[in-house]
C-alpha cells in the first residue's frame, strides 16, 4: 500500500509540474528574473501574484490586433504583448503604480519610442520629493527610465526599463509600467508606433 500511495503522489506531482511548465515557459526563459533576484527576495520578502504568469487572449481586450497590442495588468503586475502576426506573444513581470491615485486605466497607444531616454520628473513628483534632480540624462545607471522607453498617448505615462531590479513585481512607480532592462529591450524591437495599449 505504501508503494502505491507514493506512486500516486509522484504521479500527481508530475502532473502538476507538467501543467505549470507552459506558464513558466511563457515567462520568457530562465532570465525572467536576474540572478540576484533570489537574494533580493530573501532580503525583502515580496508577495507576488502567480497569476501574473497566466497567458491571456488578446480577443478579451482588443477588437483587432492592428500593429500589435500591449496589456498592462495592474493587479497581477504583468505586461502582455501580442504581435500583428497573431503568433508572437510575450509575457513579462512588471512594476506598477504605487497607489490607485497614480494609476490610470483604459485604452491608449504607443506614440513614440526612445533608446536611452532622459528623465524629467513631473511637477507632482517634485512636489512629493523636492530633492529630485531637474533632469537625468539618458544612458546613465541612475536613470529611472532604464535603457528603453515607449511613450503613451497619455502625458507622462510610459512603458520603460529600470536599473533597479527590486522594483519589478511591486507597486513602485509613479504611474508608469516598468520592466527589467533586458525585457524592455526585447519588447522595444517588437513594438511599433500605433501599438494599442490597455491598462487594466
Amino acid at each position: 500500500m505504501t508503494k502505491l500511495r507514493i506512486t500516486r503522489r509522484a504521479t500527481l506531482m508530475g502532473l502538476g509540474a507538467t501543467l505549470a511548465t507552459p506558464a513558466l515557459l511563457r515567462a520568457q526563459s530562465t532570465d525572467a528574473f536576474p540572478q540576484n533576484e533570489a537574494a533580493i527576495r530573501e532580503e525583502v520578502p515580496v508577495q507576488r501574484n502567480t497569476s501574473a504568469f497566466t497567458q491571456q487572449n488578446w480577443q478579451d481586450h482588443f477588437e483587432t490586433l492592428g500593429v500589435g497590442c500591449l496589456l498592462a495588468d495592474i493587479s497581477s503586475r504583468a505586461l502582455h504583448y501580442w504581435g500583428p502576426d497573431n503568433e508572437t506573444y510575450r509575457l513579462f513581470p512588471s512594476s506598477v503604480p504605487m497607489t490607485e491615485d497614480l494609476t490610470k486605466r483604459g485604452y491608449t497607444e504607443v506614440v513614440r519610442k526612445k533608446e536611452n531616454p532622459s528623465w524629467t520628473p513631473t511637477a507632482s513628483m517634485r512636489e512629493r520629493d523636492p530633492s529630485l534632480p531637474v533632469t537625468i540624462e539618458g544612458g546613465v545607471p541612475n536613470n529611472p527610465l532604464g535603457t528603453r522607453a515607449m511613450y503613451l498617448d497619455w502625458p507622462a505615462y510610459l512603458v520603460h526599463g529600470t536599473h533597479d531590479t527590486r522594483k519589478i513585481g511591486r507597486q513602485s512607480s509613479s504611474g508608469c509600467i516598468g520592466l527589467y532592462n533586458q525585457h524592455v529591450e526585447e519588447l522595444y524591437e517588437l513594438v511599433q508606433i500605433g501599438t494599442q495599449v490597455r491598462l487594466l
